[in-house]
């Protein structure tokens, strides 16, 4: 295993607990706040939302996980510098949620790539479909402590 696989699952390992209570775990297909067929852990994938009604707590995980790491390993190559694992396990779940495309091409990846402080940032990520969302909210400022401090609480 390559050492970029290694550290990306470092990260997962770090970031995953904090999806899963962030997201939620629901064991059926279900809309989210603004209308998006999801399922499990946040999961919108449409191979795996379409895939079957319901799922088992093992399988939900088990797509997180595998979600978690894809999306680190696209992550991957948008981030220009070395970066602390807390830091890269906060732009991890907030990339989850906004997606990989939003997340390279964000003011916050130029900021991080820069050098500049980017973790404040993560507040301006609060909107889904132009709603200002409260769980959004709750969610970008236990991103945001993990960024700065190490520590989702």
């Amino acid at each position: 295993m390559s050492k970029a696989k290694v550290a990306a699952l470092a990260v997962v390992l770090i970031a995953a607990p904090f999806v899963a209570v962030e997201e939620g775990v629901v064991l059926s297909r279900y809309a989210d706040p603004v209308g998006i067929p999801t399922a499990c852990a946040g999961e919108t994938d449409s191979e795996v939302v379409g895939f079957k009604r319901l799922f088992t707590r093992d399988e939900c995980i088990a797509v997180m996980g595998a979600s978690l790491y894809a999306h680190a390993m696209q992550l991957e190559p948008c981030v220009k510098r070395e970066i602390p694992r807390h830091q890269a396990a906060a732009i991890l779940s907030w990339s989850y949620n906004v997606g990989v495309g939003n997340a390279c091409g964000s003011t916050l990846m130029r900021k991080l790539n820069a050098g500049q402080p980017f973790c404040a940032e993560l507040d301006k990520w609060v909107y889904a479909k132009r709603i200002k969302l409260r769980g959004l909210v709750k969610r970008r400022a236990a991103e945001r402590r993990m960024c700065e401090t190490g520590s989702w609480a």
